[in-house]
């Protein structure tokens, strides 16, 4: 393993991760100021800025790591021999501390306190199954995508693909354990309270874990690759 590759991919994990983050709080924080009386249309604003945005950092980001941005998404590619164990975990750890990062500097850049415990509960069974098909419907668009070749048109069906999750799913589609844990830190419309977090996370885990199995089922014969947007496989010397 190059280490120096690993921090390069490792940063743009952190970077990724925490730009994603400040996307989804800050603007969930802008469409609740500019609409205070219409959560519907807070919704489809911050699902517009989500999925924009998302198309955009894996655009620039992918060619460094993959652009994961997701502890799913890496666990899939390690299922799928992408990644070695020990690249997975600096993957993992990145996206945990700059997913954080990126809810501290959202709560900032609108004058809030720069972390403070979300008091929004979400924890019944109707949202933890809505992460669940999140999840499963986010990691098929992605193996989908990349395993019949066409890794190029994955930025903007990942995009599409969270823009309209936010819409059709019941927990608004979190579908990623390293944004679930930084929305804890931000008591706004985008937060989720610390003890719903768990069984969230879980249902993400079982979503990922079942789309792997499905990818597998319906590419039987597709070798392991990167899961978003290939990197240089040179960096894996």
């Amino acid at each position: 393993m190059n280490d120096a590759s690993l921090a390069r991919r490792a940063t743009a994990e952190a970077v990724g991760s925490g730009l994603l983050v400040a996307i989804v709080v800050g603007s969930g924080i802008f469409a609740q100021r500019l609409s205070p009386d219409d959560v519907g249309l807070q919704l489809l604003e911050s699902s517009i800025a989500t999925g924009a945005g998302l198309v955009a950092l894996i655009l620039a980001l992918g060619p460094v790591s993959g652009a994961h941005f997701n502890p799913v998404v890496t666990l899939a590619d390690r299922l799928l021999g992408g990644l070695r164990a020990g690249e997975a975990w600096a993957y993992v750890g990145a996206q945990l501390l700059g997913g954080a990062g990126g809810a501290v500097v959202a709560n900032l850049m609108f004058e809030l306190p720069a972390a403070s415990w979300s008091t929004n509960d979400r924890s019944s069974v109707g949202l933890w199954l809505g992460e669940v098909v999140a999840t499963f419907g986010l990691l098929t668009v992605i193996l989908g995508v990349v395993r019949s070749g066409r890794a190029t048109a994955a930025p903007f069906a990942v995009g599409g693909y969270i823009a309209a999750a936010y819409w059709f799913t019941s927990s608004t589609s979190f579908a990623n354990p390293a944004v679930t844990v930084a929305r804890s830190l931000t008591d706004t419309f985008a937060g989720i309270r610390p003890a719903s977090v768990p069984a969230f996370v879980t249902a993400q885990f079982v979503g990922g874990l079942a789309a792997v199995a499905l990818a597998r089922f319906l590419h039987p014969s597709i070798p392991a690759a990167d899961v978003v947007v290939p990197h240089d496989q040179a960096d894996h010397r």
